[in-house]
């Protein structure tokens, strides 16, 4: 029986419930330290304008009330994605990411890092203070993946079997690193990571399902994948639907969604997978299974 797709956020508890869930893991949610979130905020109301695409933030709320509506929504587990985009704020990003987790149930300990001299102490103090998953952005920090300081820490996250949610996709616009050969030769390197590709590595959806399916520990997130606004630029090709639920029930797709960054509600994500008709299984794994697992939660 297929189960309703949510169509507003106090439908989404019907709809886990309605799978036999205990609710929803995201893996692609993102908490800042206050100035950084403003800023991050002022730059999507600036979009619209330059690109005549309009990025209104729906969830434009305190922390705390972001925090309480996904727990009204069922929203279980949930990372506090933070990303460094220049040299020396990286470990301070850390210290708040780790924090906030600590105080906030639910939250999955987070962090991240950059290239630079110090990015293997760092990390290692990270994951010494609990960090369950890290957040790399290739294209807002505009630096190359295989650069030689990131590759011991690459082998650390790889032998410590901790994540890595990584933007490597060139969507919405193409950076300079962007793009799937770059990180795919990370991975040559590095076989063993546990990576995670934002947006379902829109738009190079192929070659990013061809990592999936060619490395262990490669995971693709959902983040904003078939919504209306996410199809407008990069619609995923109906072809490669058969892979994409080949993968999910394999452990490979988990549900991202980017809130609160996003100019729609968080159930359209949730009702944009549902409406692919690719059954119960493949959302109770998407939605619940394949993120705990990627986490470590119960």
């Amino acid at each position: 029986m297929r189960v309703e797709a949510p169509d507003a956020d106090a439908r989404v508890p019907a709809f886990w419930q309605g799978l036999g869930l205990p609710g929803l893991v995201d893996v692609h949610v993102h908490f800042l330290p206050p100035r950084m979130l403003r800023r991050v905020w002022a730059y999507f109301d600036q979009v619209g304008p330059l690109t005549g695409i309009e990025w209104p933030i729906t969830y434009k709320w305190p922390d705390a009330d972001r925090v309480a509506h996904l727990r009204a929504m069922g929203v279980r587990h949930f990372t506090a994605l933070a990303y460094a985009h220049k040299p020396d704020m990286a470990s301070d990003l850390n210290d708040w990411t780790l924090d906030f987790a600590a105080k906030t149930e639910g939250c999955v300990p987070t962090a991240t890092f950059f290239p630079e001299p110090t990015v293997p102490t760092y990390v290692d103090k990270a994951l010494e203070s609990g960090a369950r998953i890290f957040k790399v952005h290739i294209q807002v920090g505009d630096f190359d993946p295989r650069e030689q300081v990131l590759d011991p820490v690459w082998g650390r996250l790889a032998e410590a079997g901790v994540p890595a949610v990584v933007h490597c996709g060139s969507g919405p616009a193409p950076g300079t690193y962007t793009g799937p050969g770059r990180f795919a030769e990370v991975l040559k390197r590095h076989p063993r990571l546990r990576a995670v590709i934002a947006h379902l590595g829109a738009p190079e959806y192929r070659e990013f399902l061809e990592l999936a399916g060619t490395y262990r520990n490669v995971v693709l997130d959902t983040t904003m994948a078939f919504t209306s606004f996410g199809l407008n630029g990069a619609p995923f090709p109906t072809d490669l639907l058969p892979r994409l639920t080949d993968l999910g029930l394999a452990g490979k797709v988990a549900l991202g969604t980017d809130f609160p960054n996003i100019p729609y509600p968080y159930a359209h994500q949730l009702e944009a997978l549902a409406n692919l008709g690719l059954g119960d299984e493949w959302l109770r794994a998407v939605c619940w299974t394949n993120g705990a697992a990627l986490t470590r939660v119960t």
